[in-house]
């Protein structure tokens, strides 16, 4: 019986070399590399430049702070006032003016910063002041009564009391609340905020976080009209 005659395996093909990159596709590549980072750079330089979001400055957020106007605003005007401070109380129609000629537009939150000799008392009255619901009608009973109870821009607390006699608090409670821990952490928060945002004048003004480069009702109003302008 006759062997069976094996034919020759043929050799594996050889893997084909890969096809080189054209120069121009190579080209294109190079140039798209290059202008993704040179787009990275001028987002690292902006966002360096710019800075944080200031209104989301954690010194500025005052959650626990009071505040007037809609919840939905969106000019938010945080300000720093020393009940004792004159200034403070002439600004404080302006402010309210300003939400009137604006409706929902702009709201406001009040942070105390007693900064005046005896001041410190007349603003644990106002914050404990707001267990009873009247914080408002003893801030503003206060400013428009300011000259009655200061004396050479020293507060003095015995009259300031006198000056809130037709508001209808209760003395006892407050006199409790005013030591009570809540109303002396939020008075510390206040001071510690100010101390962060370097506030060493009141009235002081930050609208959606942007502090007035100089004083004055012109300066708000501008600041706070540019803002409007912005965001609606």
């Amino acid at each position: 019986m006759s062997k069976k005659t094996k034919s020759p395996r043929a050799a594996p093909a050889a893997n084909p070399a890969p096809a080189a990159t054209p120069p121009s596709a190579l080209g294109k590549i190079v140039a798209g590399i290059a202008v993704a980072l040179v787009i990275a750079i001028v987002a690292i330089i902006v966002l360096v430049l710019q800075g944080p979001n200031p209104a989301r400055h954690p010194a500025l957020e005052s959650a626990h702070s009071p505040s007037m106007g809609e919840a939905a605003a969106k000019v938010h005007v945080v300000e720093f006032l020393d009940p004792a401070c004159e200034t403070c109380a002439t600004f404080y129609p302006f402010i309210k003016q300003l939400m009137a000629e604006n409706p929902a537009r702009i709201r406001v939150s009040i942070r105390l910063v007693p900064l005046h000799r005896g001041a410190e008392p007349v603003a644990a009255m106002i914050e404990a002041s707001r267990l009873q619901d009247k914080y408002w009608p003893v801030l503003e009973t206060l400013l428009a009564t300011q000259d009655l109870w200061t004396v050479d821009h020293v507060a003095q607390p015995a009259l300031a009391r006198k000056a809130l006699a037709n508001v209808g608090l209760d003395w006892a409670r407050l006199e409790a609340d005013m030591r009570s821990p809540k109303v002396l952490e939020n008075l510390a928060k206040d001071r510690e905020d100010a101390a962060t945002l370097q506030v060493t004048k009141t009235p002081e003004y930050f609208v959606n976080g942007r502090q007035m480069p100089t004083f004055g009702r012109d300066q708000l109003k501008r600041l706070v009209l540019d803002e409007i302008s912005r965001v609606y």
